[in-house]
């Protein structure tokens, strides 16, 4: 059974109901005004939405234009005493559905296409499901710059999903993991070229996952040589030894 809203106001004095912070209800959009919208709720006063409350994202918060008598739902944010009126928000209620699709994502582990939004010293910001996230550095990929990134998608899996902190972290090697795994396992031997070295040994590019020859798998004069062997960009068959999807490692040694 449908009611109109006077209907509906009716019944709701009638059982004595009262709408709460935190209740998600339907409404209808009646109103424009300078800093936000009234919405009809079938109670006694109009419900109001602050603009700012309108979208998860900054770049729609303030150029969103509401559509005026379109019925849908809201969260019920806060009472002014002083208005002696309900705060609505949509951005709210966007959010807890957000998070609960971020959380199905997470738990069936699957890659998604993540929006970079901005670029910082120790990674790159994105949204996922319009949730603001963060792919450090070690996570990227070694054969693309961070800078091409900005503005466009990336690949990448869920790492953490924490909608009690509101901690989204995510990783693009993981994600090519998972996609390669169909062609290499523990065992393959591929071609691959030498990214950087370091303290812990040589570092190969494998789909643009570094990947770790150990110096424990070097011989004795392979490493007192190893700044002469092992140059930038020099090509090596290297074998696969560990693959880590979850953290987005590979270990290799040499084939000879």
């Amino acid at each position: 059974m449908s009611f109109i809203h006077k209907n509906f106001a009716k019944v709701l004095n009638q059982y004595h109901y009262t709408f709460n912070p935190g209740d998600i209800i339907v409404g209808t959009i009646f109103s424009q005004e300078q800093e936000g919208y009234l919405v009809d709720i079938g109670n006694h006063t109009a419900g109001y939405l602050p603009i700012e409350e309108i979208s998860l994202t900054t770049k729609n918060k303030y150029t969103q234009q509401l559509i005026l008598y379109n019925t849908q739902e809201f969260f019920i944010l806060a009472y002014n005493t002083d208005a002696k009126q309900l705060v609505l928000s949509i951005k709210r209620l966007n959010y807890i559905r957000s998070w609960d699709r971020i959380k199905q994502l997470k738990k069936e582990d699957i890659s998604v296409q993540a929006y970079v939004k901005g670029i910082n010293k120790g990674g790159i910001l994105i949204e996922i499901e319009d949730i603001q996230g963060f792919i450090p550095n070690s996570h990227l990929l070694c054969n693309k710059s961070k800078y091409n990134l900005l503005y466009k998608t990336i690949q990448c899996k869920l790492l953490v999903a924490n909608e009690h902190n509101n901690k989204l972290i995510c990783s693009a090697r993981c994600a090519i993991i998972a996609e390669i795994m169909q062609d290499i396992k523990v065992g393959s031997i591929i071609q691959s070229d030498v990214i950087e070295i370091t303290e812990f040994g040589v570092f190969f590019n494998i789909y643009g996952v570094p990947a770790l020859l150990h110096r424990s798998e070097l011989q004795e004069k392979q490493i007192q040589q190893i700044n002469i062997l092992f140059k930038p960009q020099t090509v090596f068959m290297v074998r696969i030894i560990h693959i880590d999807a979850k953290q987005g490692r590979i270990s290799v040694s040499l084939t000879f």
